[in-house]
């Protein structure tokens, strides 16, 4: 049987805060009952859950409990089309985008012009599965690879911009510069850091967008086009490359706002 710490104010599922001594790290069951009856015990009775994953979330959120990330965070994490549909709903500048199943895929061309961006709903982190479409023959090599088509107008633009936020406070911003030839800026796909003039009004644009969506564990990209800011995608999976290039640690940051309460936003008890 796992044992309790001494004064262990906090209960973890998932190992993001793995080694924190304030934080009993329990693991990620696929059934609840294959927790001991003590571990039951205390995730019952605990008042915060962290990284409880998506399918805990769900039960904890249902039961009242606090739980980091949001529930929202978990439900939206990889999920192209859901997340389209709500910058939308939400009034949250986004490229013209649209969704086509597979008996629409031939109304395409009667919505957008080449060159446009096709990119797989989902599998498409680290600029993989994201297409710059020029012609006939690129979209049908693309309509081959889903049945439902994630067609955005392409806007012209050099770099993004990645704002990490943590509780929709701001941790770093810079920008993802792409090589020349290469519309994606995804440093796997050969992009250079830069944290030079790092736009005020587009840091804002992301932590307002997290807030009203409720992101709060979050990587959010942008991009600038001709004078307009638009939000692109919101990745719960954010790399750690830039945190890493500033010499931030992402885990003792969260340590501290966890006791702080400031990753809760409210003042802790403990």
């Amino acid at each position: 049987m796992k044992k309790r710490q001494d004064n262990t104010p906090f209960i973890a599922l998932g190992s993001r805060l793995q080694g924190v001594p304030e934080v009993l790290t329990l693991g990620v069951k696929p059934n609840f009952l294959d927790y001991t009856p003590y571990e039951r015990e205390l995730i019952s009775n605990a008042r915060i859950i962290l990284f409880p994953t998506l399918n805990y979330a769900q039960f904890f959120t249902t039961m009242g409990k606090t739980i980091f990330p949001s529930l929202e965070t978990y439900l939206y994490a990889d999920e192209k089309i859901k997340q389209t549909t709500l910058f939308y709903m939400l009034s949250i500048p986004h490229p013209r985008t649209r969704i086509y199943y597979h008996l629409h895929h031939r109304d395409i061309l009667k919505d957008f012009t080449f060159p446009f961006i096709g990119k797989l709903a989902r599998r498409s982190a680290q600029g993989r599965g994201v297409f710059k479409i020029e012609n006939a023959n690129e979209l049908a090599a693309y309509l081959k690879l889903t049945k439902v088509a994630y067609i955005q107008e392409y806007l012209t633009h050099d770099r993004d911009l990645r704002v990490v936020l943590i509780n929709y406070d701001p941790l770093l911003a810079y920008w993802r510069i792409g090589t020349p030839g290469n519309f994606r800026t995804n440093l796997s796909q050969g992009g250079r850091l830069s944290f030079d003039n790092i736009p005020p009004e587009g840091v804002r644009l992301a932590r307002e967008s997290a807030k009203n969506c409720k992101f709060n564990d979050v990587g959010m990209d942008l991009i600038n086009c001709r004078g307009k800011w638009y939000v692109i995608e919101a990745n719960m999976k954010y790399g750690r490359k830039g945190l890493k290039t500033k010499g931030l640690d992402l885990k003792e940051i969260m340590r501290q706002k966890l006791l702080s309460g400031k990753l809760f936003g409210q003042k802790s008890n403990v």
